[in-house]
């Protein structure tokens, strides 16, 4: 096996990501990438979702939003949480191209798909300290 510094993993035992993704292949993927990290996921299905899980628990250290999701989608669901918790860290993950409403949303960041497991460790490193 070949060690290197990406191939470590960060003990986030003590975090909690929701991951709020509609496709059930791509949140399987996510889940998977963060699996040796030992960080508690959850999972909401839409924006609307997304919202009521983080106004109920208040230990989502981080989330992880899906841009496109029916009933909210990521945008939305960002405005609205700005509103309850204005220092969540909202990170967007999107296989579209980066365009001017995304940055004008104001996420935390920024994570395009397909995701790598060492962008995504290196990108949640930055926030969950």
């Amino acid at each position: 096996m070949i060690m290197g510094i990406m191939h470590l993993s960060p003990d986030w035992s003590k975090k909690t990501i929701l991951i709020a993704e509609d496709v059930d292949s791509n949140y399987t993927v996510l889940e998977a990438l963060l699996r040796q990290t030992q960080v508690h996921v959850l999972r909401a299905h839409n924006g609307l979702e997304a919202i009521e899980m983080i106004s109920k628990q208040v230990e989502i250290d981080l989330v992880l939003m899906d841009l496109s999701m029916p009933k909210m989608n990521g945008i939305e669901a960002l405005q609205q949480i700005r509103q309850q918790m204005p220092d969540k860290i909202v990170i967007v993950q999107t296989a579209h191209d980066i365009s001017e409403e995304i940055v004008e949303a104001k996420f935390d960041d920024i994570l395009q798909k397909p995701i790598s497991r060492n962008n995504l460790i290196q990108l949640l490193s930055k926030y969950l300290v």
